[in-house]
């Protein structure tokens, strides 16, 4: 198949883009390099299977040739990310949702959207099943994101009913790996950030809140089995092993044997304070749940960041 993938050098638009040439399939990666980054796909630049156009799909643009699939990842994704830029968030969500689903149906192509869990916002439903609506402050600082994903979603949902155009929406939990940001303000790469260089680690509240962590590659095999198949509606992916981000913390000091204190701070405006994912559907639809331990995931992660610091690469 050849497969057009918006945010394609995003952290997890790039891993999506490796499990797909390594399945055989051909990728046309869009990104504008807002919050993603050439290194993350500099890896592939000598594939013949691959082609990168560098293209913000909030503005027109054409893919020459035939299309079978269309991803779009494109979004910023984190806080640090979506603060800085919400009306880009906005917009992305929005009109770059429409404009690749348009894509799709002029192709006459599949498309998967990536929403997130965050449509949950501070859920009242405890873990998530798909068919909670949701607990979203719809003018509070994290709305850009929030609704972005919460209306990519709807206008999905009315492609599918007016055009008949197959399509899939994946629910993201939190996932970590090699090629985040280390600077973009989600718990992962902050801490490890942190304890790389010594400095206290922030826990915000009490740390009591709860987070559920999904290893990067386990994530794009559920995003891949959902593409294929024919569930319409949303499908949660993410890990449902639950912890609260004050023992996540200790496990980040004892992994990279730093000796830097936890600092605890004030707790964010709308911050959730639970988030588990309920993912029977995508064990029953998709036969299909994470494998990597926390454990082997973090000890991944560590080596490919201390590998960064050093060579001397900024992250």
């Amino acid at each position: 198949m050849r497969i057009v993938v918006s945010g394609a050098a995003g952290f997890i638009g790039s891993h999506l883009c490796d499990r797909l040439l390594a399945e055989g399939h051909q990728v046309v990666g869009l990104d504008n390099f807002l919050t993603g980054a050439l290194r993350n796909i500099g890896h592939l630049s000598g594939d013949p299977r691959f082609e990168f156009l560098e293209r913000d799909i909030t503005e027109p643009f054409e893919i020459a040739g035939p299309v079978d699939a269309v991803v779009n990842l494109a979004s910023p994704a984190s806080p640090f990310d979506y603060f800085r830029y919400p009306i880009e968030t906005l917009n992305v969500g929005s009109l770059g949702t429409r404009r690749m689903l348009e894509l799709a149906r002029l192709s006459n192509a599949r498309f998967l959207l990536t929403s997130t869990s965050e449509t949950y916002g501070d859920p009242a439903v405890h873990p998530q099943v798909e068919t909670y609506w949701g607990n979203v402050n719809p003018v509070g600082p994290r709305s850009c994101y929030d609704e972005s994903k919460r209306f990519g979603e709807a206008l999905t949902m009315a492609y599918h009913r007016k055009h008949g155009l197959a399509t899939n929406i994946a629910r993201i939990f939190n996932t970590y790996g090699p090629r985040m940001k280390l600077n973009d303000g989600r718990v992962v790469p902050a801490f490890l950030d942190q304890a790389l260089r010594d400095a206290p680690l922030t826990v915000f509240g009490e740390g009591k809140q709860t987070r559920s962590f999904c290893y990067v590659s386990d994530m794009v095999d559920g995003l891949y089995r959902l593409m294929f198949s024919s569930e319409r509606y949303p499908v949660n992916l993410g890990n449902p092993h639950e912890m609260t981000i004050l023992e996540f913390a200790e496990r980040i000091r004892a992994l990279t044997g730093t000796k830097a204190r936890i600092e605890f701070r004030p707790l964010p405006e709308d911050d959730p304070q639970q988030r588990q994912p309920d993912i029977s559907k995508a064990r029953t639809l998709l036969g299909w749940e994470p494998r990597v331990s926390l454990e082997e995931g973090l000890r991944q992660t560590v080596a490919y960041y201390k590998g960064l610091v050093n060579a001397g690469v900024a992250v």
